[in-house]
């Protein structure tokens, strides 16, 4: 089923990329403002994908986020914070262990003000960022979006053992470490 969440006089909506989505919701949770986070399927070509069929890396989706928030309480730059310090912005082939084009980094942006306000935090973040590589995580329109089934959403909480081996295993932990002075 196609996610319809819109914005509305209130909440607005962000969509992130980030690698794993398991890994992609608890960053945002921890946050007043933070409405909800839905982990789904973006940017591919077939309507509702099945978790096996992005898998399969026919389809064209990103394991993505769709965070809705409350512009009043917390920003869309302030998500982009969150967003960069949760990821490896310079990593084309996937995110830490996961391999493959539904593992890519990518802003989905909703508005003309999104997209320029993306645009400008990803120079910020070449420019001082901890990185000596291109910021390569692409900013494109967003596109339909898939909540994934009900097993992937807030896996941390459902799952807490394995999703912190795998947080960890999978290299991400030491990437947020290193890098940001968080895990």
């Amino acid at each position: 089923m196609e996610e319809t969440t819109q914005p509305n006089d209130k909440y607005e909506v962000a969509t992130f990329a980030g690698g794993c989505f398991w890994c992609m919701v608890k960053p945002f949770h921890k946050y007043d403002g933070v409405i909800s986070v839905v982990s789904g399927y973006t940017g591919g070509h077939v309507p509702n994908p099945t978790y096996e069929q992005v898998c399969s890396e026919t389809t064209g989706h990103y394991e993505a986020v769709q965070v809705t928030y409350d512009p009043s309480v917390i920003s869309y730059p302030e998500l982009l914070t969150i967003f960069w310090q949760s990821i490896d912005p310079t990593d084309a082939g996937g995110q830490f262990g996961d391999r493959g084009s539904s593992y890519r980094t990518a802003i989905f942006y909703h508005t003309e003000e999104q997209k320029e306000q993306a645009q400008k935090s990803k120079e910020e973040l070449q420019r001082s960022g901890p990185f000596e590589t291109p910021v390569i995580t692409p900013i494109i329109p967003a596109a339909p979006f898939y909540p994934a089934e009900a097993y992937h959403q807030d896996y941390y909480k459902k799952n807490p053992g394995h999703y912190n081996r795998y947080f960890v295993g999978s290299g991400r932990a030491g990437f947020l470490e290193r890098h940001w002075n968080q895990a």
